[in-house]
């Protein structure tokens, strides 16, 4: 239980280091404390880390991809959507659609494949680590830009 609060404490100070530096914190460095975060978090054994790593980042990688894809192709037209025609904001609307189609696919999947190596238990607490951590990181980021609103 004390090693569990050290590095948590560790994890959040090192957040916060990182936060301090530079106006966009380095992806490498969000991205370890990430794997420090989760690996407490989920109490992760290493045959279960060394299964769980390989295709927790593919998946990341791959809904990256996507969600840069959907960015270029779908976001940056609808922030123009009033130059655009009916045809083609329907068209916009249908390759929106087709988008979070394709996100729900590829959380179903990783799901599906996650389970095989950690327990059901474990996914949830990985589904609620995933929006704790990104509710730190935000945290942190306002508080080092001195308000807690949007600007």
């Amino acid at each position: 239980m004390m090693n569990n609060l050290k590095t948590l404490l560790l994890s959040g100070f090192l957040l916060a280091c990182t936060l301090s530096f530079g106006q966009r914190p380095d992806r490498d460095k969000i991205k370890a404390l990430k794997v420090a975060f989760f690996t407490e978090r989920l109490d992760l054994n290493s045959q279960e880390a060394q299964a769980f790593w390989p295709i927790y980042n593919e998946y990341q990688e791959k809904r990256e991809a996507l969600r840069q894809k959907e960015r270029s192709q779908v976001r940056n037209k609808i922030k123009e959507s009033e130059n655009l025609s009916e045809k083609e904001a329907t068209d916009l609307l249908k390759q929106y659609l087709k988008y979070e189609e394709e996100q729900e696919e590829l959380d179903k999947a990783f799901i599906e494949k996650i389970t095989k190596v950690i327990s059901a238990k474990k996914t949830l607490l990985l589904l609620r680590s995933e929006e704790e951590f990104k509710r730190q990181l935000i945290k942190q980021y306002r508080q080092r830009r001195g308000g807690g609103g949007f600007r």
